[in-house]
């Protein structure tokens, strides 16, 4: 079948909706469809690679940068955006498009508005609602009732259209490549005994950084430890002067990292996941195919991926004593991690991108798509 997916996140930029668009549209490629990304040029960040730079990446417009929801979004700008996406969906006579946060700005917008086929959304972001929402939920009622399916990538991604918003969901959760992450090597500059704790994400408020300094901080005073920070964002030189003098040496700021990933999660004892709100856990997903224990906060999205006391531990967000003691309980108890690590490699199988893919797949042929 031939497969259109329109998102406003993709590479070089990083996250979960990248992630999934595209491993799902490789998975897909590899099943013998067609899948072509409708994306935009984003200039504020270094330029694509691989096959992000591709000719399956459709390139129709530029976008910008927007804080919200306590994250950096993206979004679409340009006046001949509208007849870009017209003209690309009448050249590329997809059997089915794929919108990913389909009720998004601008670019999934335009997407859906111009869309001659059976059209599919999925919903990633877990948010609170507020006055611009309530304002707009008619407009946004009539651009969901376009969609021939609806899919949600965890329960939590639903909580902001409950009451709101109508429409027949479907749970499909994002994915993880299993056998990447579960073949990363040991970085050899830190395999010196320490505790080596990895954070990954992007820069930004929501994700729980500053918390977790905070709670470094702590462990350090009973425990010999090292702060993996992988991730980047306009906010960076603010967590970099959040590190006490005494610490930079124990804070490792890695920056943007793609194909490295699996390596630095092989470098870490423990995966801490601190963020106060998420709709998903895809880095625990990473953490887990690497055989790693997790710290995560006690959230809606996380408690759909792991369960305290088998892949790791849910914490309260936002209170850095519980999170140093669990550091240290770890620290003193590396068999409870090892335990916790092989209990997470049994749990993500379920969410390789084989099972994740078909179960997509499944969805266009029950909306009636040939292939």
């Amino acid at each position: 079948m031939r497969v259109g997916i329109a998102t406003e996140y993709y590479y070089p930029s990083i996250g979960g909706v990248q992630e999934h668009v595209h491993h799902f549209a490789r998975e897909a490629r590899r099943l013998g469809h067609s899948v072509k990304i409708l994306t935009s040029a984003m200039p504020d960040l270094p330029a694509p690679e691989g096959e992000a730079a591709g000719p399956d990446v459709l390139r129709l417009a530029r976008s910008r940068p927007l804080f919200g929801n306590g994250s950096f979004g993206r979004v679409s700008l340009g006046p001949r955006l509208a007849r870009a996406v017209r003209e690309t969906l009448a050249r590329e006579r997809f059997d089915v498009l794929h919108v990913h946060c389909p009720l998004t700005p601008v670019l999934p917008f335009v997407a859906l508005h111009y869309a001659d086929c059976p059209v599919v959304g999925t919903f990633h972001t877990h948010f609170r609602p507020g006055a611009l929402f309530a304002l707009t939920r008619r407009a946004q009622q009539r651009y969901l009732d376009r969609l021939d399916a609806a899919v949600a990538v965890s329960r939590a991604c639903l909580r902001a259209f409950e009451g709101r918003l109508r429409a027949d969901f479907r749970i499909i959760p994002n994915g993880v490549d299993v056998e990447r992450f579960g073949r990363g090597r040991p970085l050899r500059r830190f395999a010196d005994g320490r505790l080596n704790v990895l954070w990954v994400g992007r820069l930004e408020p929501r994700n729980g950084l500053e918390g977790l300094l905070a709670a470094f901080a702590a462990l350090r005073a009973g425990a010999e430890a090292r702060l993996l920070v992988v991730g980047d964002g306009p906010l960076r030189p603010r967590y970099e002067a959040l590190v006490p003098e005494e610490l930079r040496e124990d804070v490792v700021f890695a920056g943007r990292l793609v194909e490295e990933r699996p390596d630095w999660y092989a470098s870490a004892d423990v995966y801490c996941a601190p963020a106060t709100i998420a709709s998903f856990g895809v880095t625990l997903l990473e953490a887990m195919a690497a055989g790693k224990p997790i710290l995560a906060s006690d959230i809606d999205g996380f408690r759909e991926v792991m369960t305290h006391g088998q892949e790791g531990e849910l914490l309260p967000p936002g209170e850095p004593e519980a999170w140093a003691r669990a550091l240290l309980r770890l620290a003193r108890d590396p068999a409870r991690g090892a335990a916790y690590g092989e209990h997470g490699r049994r749990t993500v199988q379920r969410y390789a991108w084989p099972r994740v893919t078909s179960e997509v797949l499944g969805l266009y042929r029950s909306i009636g798509v040939a292939g």
